[in-house]
């Protein structure tokens, strides 16, 4: 692709706009086709996968599944690409809170360039500067705290009473300032609950090191490394700051390029972008909510069977049924972006991956 990274005009978020777990329709975004882009169709045959088994994936779905895109990578080689709904190759989609692993990605790229000192740096080192008085930065909360969502404070978007739901967030001007006074109820890593309000926090902690705005560090950093040239964030406080917990707008193409990234351990075309440790330790289990499910540096990991054999999966995910998924043990990379906000039809892509991307694996 082209190496002149384009950043749209960010969304400013308000008091009308849903947030990561909101139920309002994003409006996709076009853009205009890039001629150079390299994107080469492999046969399922060339990369041991069954063509027949995949092209089921697809035709048996019912009539209103709700599905925008869906693209399936193996051996860094993309065999399925296939679209709904009005989207195309070129349309770019709301991520909702998979943007929180493209988040924990840049704090592993920080840490690489020793602008952070990792994930065991305290929180108020880079935030105490300018909220002096804020009562959470006196908690010894670490940056792990809030890579794993295990920050002590009263933040649960699962809980709709909760002082830190991010509907709670939206209308305020400062949401860093927001997180930062919320109550403590719990010990820095002791109690992992989701919370929208600290991942917004680590972009301002990434753009503080930096001394970058969110967007031009991702865009020189991560991004245009591995061929990707056109992205939108969300920003909030008048558009000063950056929501780097929600609503970056990527293509389906472009989300299997990170997650192609991912999978190869930090590299792209024989370039380092992230470190392996930080690869590892990102996608290998830190905690593990009430419910069991198991997360690692806003990550989510769960075992899956694949082709008689239990393996690892690691997947980004936005509320709607925006997921990357990728399971290194089968060279595998798997994106689907949909419209099934708050509806349980979100959960479709892990049916398809079982039913049919997995079988088709040889």
């Amino acid at each position: 692709m082209s190496n002149t990274f384009k950043l749209l005009p960010a969304i400013i978020l308000g008091m009308a706009v849903a947030g990561c777990g909101g139920s309002g329709k994003s409006d996709p975004i076009q853009i205009p086709p890039n001629p150079a882009e390299k994107w080469a169709m492999a046969t399922p045959a060339e990369v041991g996968m069954d063509g027949a088994m995949l092209e089921k994936a697809v035709s048996t779905l019912p009539a209103s599944h709700g599905l925008a895109s869906m693209i399936v990578l193996r051996r860094g080689k993309p065999v399925l690409e296939q679209y709904w709904n009005g989207y195309d190759k070129d349309t770019m989609h709301d991520m909702r809170s998979a943007t929180k692993s493209i988040t924990a990605l840049m704090v592993g790229i920080a840490t690489d360039q020793k602008l952070l000192g990792g994930a065991d740096e305290a929180l108020a080192l880079r935030l105490e500067g300018a909220y002096p008085n804020a009562s959470a930065l006196r908690q010894n909360m670490r940056l792990r705290d809030l890579l794993t969502m295990s920050s002590g404070l009263a933040c649960d978007d699962d809980d709709g009473s909760s002082p830190g739901n991010e509907e709670k967030m939206y209308p305020k001007a400062d949401w860093i300032g927001f997180f930062v006074n919320l109550p403590s109820i719990a010990a820095p890593g002791t109690r992992t609950r989701y919370c929208t309000a600290g991942v917004v926090a680590l972009g301002r902690v990434i753009s503080e090191a930096s001394k970058k705005p969110i967007p031009e560090f991702a865009s020189t950093n991560l991004f245009a490394p591995i061929g990707v040239d056109t992205v939108r964030w969300a920003s909030f406080d008048g558009g000063k700051q950056t929501d780097t917990g929600g609503h970056l707008y990527m293509r389906p193409r472009d989300m299997a390029r990170v997650g192609q990234m991912v999978l190869q351990g930090g590299t792209w075309e024989g370039k380092r972008i992230i470190s392996s440790e930080w690869i590892a330790a990102a996608t290998s289990e830190k905690t593990q909510y009430p419910s069991g499910q198991k997360y690692g540096y806003l990550w989510w990991i769960r075992q899956v069977t694949a082709n008689g054999k239990v393996v690892n999966m690691h997947y980004a995910n936005g509320n709607g049924g925006q997921y990357i998924f990728i399971v290194p043990e089968i060279d595998l990379v798997v994106v689907f972006t949909g419209e099934n906000y708050n509806s349980s039809k979100s959960r479709l892509p892990f049916d398809l991956m079982e039913n049919y991307v997995f079988p088709s694996v040889r």
